[in-house]
């Protein structure tokens, strides 16, 4: 179904960039502040996304990548 695919090749503009942002969003919060941070920007991602179906696949794809460490 399309717009239901969770686009997983690379499709940012500047990588690296944002490599940096999430970096620098992280500076000087202690573990906790860290984590609450992360959670926040799942939490407005997802809904930006707004497609359950997209979202599903984005967490079955990272679960599995955890479970791989």
């Amino acid at each position: 179904m399309p717009g239901h695919t969770l686009i997983t090749a690379s499709n940012m503009t500047q990588p690296d960039e944002f490599y940096e942002r999430l970096i620098d969003m992280h500076r000087e919060l202690t573990p906790q502040q860290s984590e609450a941070a992360n959670v926040a920007l799942i939490l407005l991602l997802a809904n930006h996304v707004g497609d359950l179906a997209v979202l599903q696949q984005a967490m079955d794809i990272a679960r599995a990548d955890a479970q791989q460490v």
